[in-house]
């Protein structure tokens, strides 16, 4: 399969996504945001291809627009059982909504193991996309996020779920 990458402006700024050129169009392997801890490099060899991309634009545009809830793309990234299973009960929280690291954990059948869920949603290399945004403190704080506590803050607003969530930001 052909590596693929590109840019996108956004309100968090410039975002890189890198995908796979697959028989149905191109799966998505990460997205980064600026500034982010560990982003996910663009792999060696990787052809930059916008149009490649044109459908996860046009649905990330309009998630930041507040027209889409959802996303409909293919995702590709791969990372051990355990994690990817916690990333699949990541899949699972709604919009609009948060969830505790204990609830996380419950939600992908491993309910003592809160901490190393708490590694699984900080190694998730699609940020916005799979929504670890949405994963809060116990307490109700904004903790740990790969791309910064000022974009999870932004994104949780934008989504309605900051407010409603009655969640504090914490020192």
């Amino acid at each position: 399969m052909t590596a693929l990458w590109t840019t996108l402006d956004s309100p968090l700024g410039e975002l890189v996504l890198t995908g796979q050129e697959g028989e149905h169009g191109t799966a998505l392997t990460s997205l980064s945001l600026p500034g982010q801890r560990r982003p996910a490099p663009v792999p060696p060899g990787a052809r930059r291809e916008p149009r490649a991309f044109a459908e996860a634009a046009r649905q990330i545009e309009a998630y930041f627009a507040g027209e889409l809830r959802e996303f409909d793309l293919e995702l590709a990234a791969r990372g051990t059982p355990f994690r990817e299973r916690v990333w699949k009960a990541l899949d699972t929280v709604p919009h609009g909504r948060t969830v505790t690291y204990r609830q996380l954990s419950e939600a992908a059948g491993s309910p003592g193991a809160v901490r190393a869920v708490g590694g699984a949603v900080g190694a998730n290399p699609l940020l916005v996309l799979r929504p670890c945004h949405r994963v809060i403190g116990a307490d109700g704080t904004l903790t740990g996020y790969a791309g910064g506590l000022e974009a999870k803050r932004a994104l949780l607003a934008l989504e309605g779920s900051l407010p409603a969530a009655g969640v504090r930001t914490g020192p």
